[in-house]
């Protein structure tokens, strides 16, 4: 039996297995068995010298339009960027990775428009694989639906799904040491629903012997196999609604009852016309917002601050985070930095690596002699 076959039959087994406490380990120690046969056939598969799209990345943030053929991709990234991608009434027009970058707010922010994915796509249909694999490495990814076809939104979940792209989430809290003996410990916290049995099953079709497990929060049996894996990233989402334009007023109300059916939420979308060139406006602003971008101002000795060509770190980063970014003699002769507006008490605070910046900083870097 080959590993699309095994696959397959775990798969069944899964399916015709009632969830109940009793079958739960059982479960479990499928779902770790089947990940580990999916990520040996992915292996397989990238031995054998698949082409995929090798996209350098390149800006400050890389976003990635996710959805199926002749939704409307390459109009719209010829309308936010620089990019010049065909584009055509019918299915399949964007063969290849079409990078271009939108210039928001002193950021540059490269927007992938990857070829339309079909239904099957995480198991190599329509190239599938080599289209999710670049979907993999986008800090955002943005479902671009027609407002004809919202059902869409669920099937191009599951693709992304299924090649281990987690949206939406944070990894689970799971913390693995290996033991020489003794066999699988299991500490867990309150809050944890799973049996500890189940735990340890897992463990052991991941081949753990001797070990201890630390889980905190309440993951679920597919999530606890997802920690266990080095194969998953996590990236946000989010929904627009292209083709907007073409529809009646009155068939708005169906439109948001379609949305909510997939558990999204109306006000969340960003409703556009690529090909009309309304709504991007909107659109881009909620781009910015979900990448999390700050600009930070550098005062430079002698010509004052740029207010043109900011320095864009990501919510959360630290004077430390711009170092690294800015490198060179700023990281070596770092000294201590002054900074000025919103993350600081007073004006010119003197600070630190680890100060958290905010938007719209002024910065200044003092440097050693």
């Amino acid at each position: 039996m080959g590993l699309e076959e095994e696959i397959e039959s775990i798969r069944e087994e899964i399916a015709e297995t009632p969830y109940n406490k009793s079958t739960e380990a059982h479960i479990g120690r499928l779902k770790a068995k089947l990940a580990e046969k999916k990520e040996k056939l992915e292996n397989q598969s990238s031995a054998g010298g698949g082409g995929g799209y090798a996209v350098e990345k390149h800006g400050d943030a890389t976003v990635a339009l996710v959805g199926f053929p002749s939704v409307g991709k390459s109009t719209l990234i010829n309308a936010l960027t620089n990019a010049d991608s065909e584009t055509g009434s019918y299915e399949f027009t964007t063969l290849d990775v079409n990078p271009g970058m939108l210039k928001y707010r002193g950021a540059n922010i490269q927007i992938l428009d990857v070829p339309g994915l079909i239904e099957g796509a995480a198991d190599g249909r329509g190239g599938g694989q080599e289209v999710l694999s670049v979907v993999r490495t986008a800090d955002l990814a943005v479902f671009m639906l027609s407002v004809f076809e919202i059902d869409q939104y669920e099937r191009l979940h599951e693709e992304l799904y299924n090649n281990n792209i987690r949206l939406d989430t944070e990894p689970p809290s799971i913390h693995i040491r290996q033991r020489h003996k003794n066999g699988i410990q299991v500490n867990k916290s309150d809050s944890v629903s799973l049996d500890e049995n189940t735990i340890k099953e897992v463990l052991r079709q991941n081949g753990y012997v001797n070990a201890e497990i630390t889980v905190r929060g309440d993951p679920s049996i597919d999530e606890l196999v997802d920690g266990m894996m080095d194969n998953r990233v996590y990236i946000p989402s989010m929904v627009t609604v292209n083709k907007a334009d073409l529809i009646d007023e009155d068939y708005l109300p169906t439109v948001h009852e379609n949305l909510r059916e997939h558990d999204i939420d109306p006000e969340e979308c960003i409703f556009i016309s690529a090909e009309e060139e309304k709504g991007l406006d909107g659109l881009t602003e909620r781009i910015w917002d979900e990448l999390g971008l700050v600009r930070i101002y550098m005062d430079k000795p002698g010509r004052g601050v740029d207010y043109d060509e900011p320095l864009v770190l990501r919510e959360g980063d630290t004077i430390g985070d711009a170092l690294t970014k800015l490198g060179g003699e700023f990281e070596d002769r770092f000294r201590f930095a002054r900074v000025s507006g919103p993350s600081a008490k007073h004006d010119d605070q003197q600070v630190g690596t680890d100060h958290e910046l905010a938007d719209e900083d002024v910065l200044r870097i003092i440097k050693s002699r």
